[in-house]
């Protein structure tokens, strides 16, 4: 795994972790762990009771306040803030400070989380294998995991890249990545998910409700705006901007090529759907 973020699911529930590549361990964001295991309504109610026991903590000279460190990471508001975390060896402690009728399956999760990534470490091929077994479970056929475990390939190298380039806001990954979409689709992702009717808010992701052509156009772009990046360097934000719109341009040409050829349009308000063991364009 490439970037040490990562968004982890306990129950559909998210949990904000980060991958520490030198000392080979997780780090969990106490808060989100909080806000599940006290079945919070809201951050804002984990915090406050994150606090209170804190300070519970520090009083009784617990170790797991004592070991734990601060990390950025992502908010609601899109900006990465330090938040209190700590590795999966003080989560288990923490667990016990914390009367849950969920801490029992959360334990056996935490176990699983690190075994998984171990694995991982061993045996690259692993993660994608478990991505790919997701999608068939929901009912994607095989042709159409294919273009997109090869589109989240795609993705990474780009996202990798503008790390090189000194791009670290996940704001600021969200406008290149509109401009390259604009410039393909002639649309922002925001708008089309509303194009598709996809809410926005949804948890719906847009790739996994596109069709292969959709897929196709859409690594392209991204694929390009790589390649040109890689070329050029740009060291500001406005250059990477410009790749972006230059590479995502690269692809809707060829997509409006595409769509003379075939006499229609590429762009297309259906969706992928899943319905038992079968997914279906509808």
């Amino acid at each position: 795994m490439k970037n040490p973020y990562k968004l982890q699911l306990f129950q559909n529930q998210k949990i904000r972790t980060h991958w520490d590549k030198k000392l080979e361990k997780w780090f969990f964001s106490i808060i989100d762990i909080v806000e599940i295991l006290t079945e919070q309504k809201d951050y804002q109610g984990a915090r406050n009771y994150w606090k209170v026991l804190k300070h519970r903590l520090v009083k009784e000279g617990n170790e797991t306040v004592t070991n734990c460190n601060r990390l950025k990471m992502l908010s609601a508001d899109g900006k990465m803030r330090l938040t209190d975390v700590a590795d999966t060896k003080d989560i288990f402690r923490l667990i016990q400070s914390i009367p849950s009728k969920k801490a029992e399956p959360f334990k056996l999760w935490l176990a699983q989380v690190g075994k998984e990534r171990l694995d991982e470490i061993e045996n690259p091929e692993l993660a994608q294998q478990r991505m790919k077994s997701i999608y068939e479970q929901k009912g994607y056929p095989k042709d159409w995991i294919d273009k997109r475990l090869r589109g989240i390939a795609i993705r990474q190298n780009l996202t990798d890249e503008w790390q090189q380039r000194g791009i670290t806001e996940q704001k600021d990954y969200a406008i290149l990545t509109a401009e390259i979409s604009k410039a393909t689709f002639g649309m922002t992702p925001a708008e089309y998910k509303n194009f598709k009717n996809l809410p926005e808010k949804s948890k719906a992701n847009l790739r996994d409700n596109m069709d292969d052509l959709e897929l196709i156009f859409a690594m392209l772009g991204e694929r390009v705006t790589t390649e040109i990046s890689k070329e050029e360097r740009p060291n500001t934000f406005a250059k990477n901007k410009n790749v972006a719109k230059r590479g995502g341009g690269v692809a809707g040409n060829a997509r409006k090529e595409t769509e003379k050829e075939l006499g229609r349009s590429v762009i297309s308000k259906q969706k992928y759907l899943a319905d038992g063991n079968k997914t279906r364009l509808e």
